[in-house]
């Protein structure tokens, strides 16, 4: 619970912060302050929404949704991502203008604005490290993000206060967007593989089909499905033909699942004589294909 509690404080810290930057931006006429304070105002939004579907995701399954609002969370880092994402873009587009067309800015008043920056969102990545969930470490990549841009902007207006080399400002924010860019973009891959029902990484598909199929009582095992719901948690259906019924090899199946990170599962055992319906319902190698 306290996870999102702490999304909650980052969310009041950037939107706090969104509105002092803005009028910052306006005394140091300073255009990398005013686009930071849209940034982060875009941030404090999605933040929100983060907050908001994350508490969503905690509830329960109902006969709406049988597998839980998990997914929920899912959403939140699609859409924060997404943010990230075109904003990297923006700023890179941003930046690269600047570089043709430098501008003389008020550094004295950058240097302070940008110490608060770098303490503020300092703290909001404190609060926000512990998340586990993909929507949690969204928002952290949010805040890091931000702590990175302010640090940058400090040691850029410190070295331009002494050397007037107003370029360094445009090139040290696209360096923070490139390194955002491809953090996110490594984010939304992640999300994609779990919408795709792809096989978890962290569970060992063959590992787990031959410890099954060693077990003393087991004639073979399949019709196994593996999915994440949300990144963390995994679960697996499948089909067992047992040579006699035995609680006992359910149990040892059980263990070995667990092992392989499965948190629920669904097991379906058969006797040696039962007709399995599908006949194609044996997992094979994808021919040709080598692609992990």
């Amino acid at each position: 619970m306290h996870k999102e509690k702490n999304i909650l404080i980052a969310f009041f810290l950037n939107l706090g912060f969104a509105i002092f930057e803005f009028f910052g931006g306006l005394f140091t006429s300073s255009i990398a302050i005013l686009s930071d304070a849209i940034h982060d105002l875009g941030d404090a939004i999605s933040i929100g929404l983060a907050y908001i579907l994350e508490k969503k995701s905690r509830c329960k399954p109902d006969y709406k949704y049988t597998y839980g609002y998990i997914r929920y969370s899912l959403l939140g880092s699609i859409i924060t991502t997404i943010i990230l994402l075109t904003g990297s873009i923006f700023v890179i587009k941003e930046a690269i203008g600047r570089v043709l067309n430098p501008v003389a800015l008020h550094y004295d008043g950058m240097i302070i604005i940008a110490v608060f920056g770098f303490v503020i969102n300092l703290i909001a990545t404190y609060f926000t490290k512990d998340g586990d969930s993909l929507n949690q470490k969204a928002v952290n990549l949010h805040m890091l993000e931000d702590v990175l841009g302010w640090f940058v902007v400090l040691i850029g207006s410190i070295i331009i206060k002494f050397t007037n080399f107003y370029i360094i400002d445009s090139l040290l924010s696209i360096l923070v967007a490139l390194f955002i860019f491809y953090n996110a973009w490594h984010n939304l891959q992640e999300i994609i593989d779990i919408f795709l029902e792809k096989t978890p990484k962290d569970v060992d598909l063959k590992t787990m089909e031959k410890n099954i199929s060693k077990l003393p009582n087991v004639i073979n095992v399949h019709h196994i499905h593996v999915r994440s719901i949300d990144g963390e948690n995994n679960y697996a259906t499948m089909h067992v033909v047992l040579k006699k019924y035995s609680k006992k090899t359910k149990d040892e199946i059980k263990k070995v699942l667990i092992a392989q990170n499965i948190v629920h599962s669904t097991i379906e055992l058969e006797l040696e004589n039962e007709h399995c319906e599908n006949y194609d319902c044996y997992l094979k190698p994808r021919e040709n294909h080598h692609h992990h």
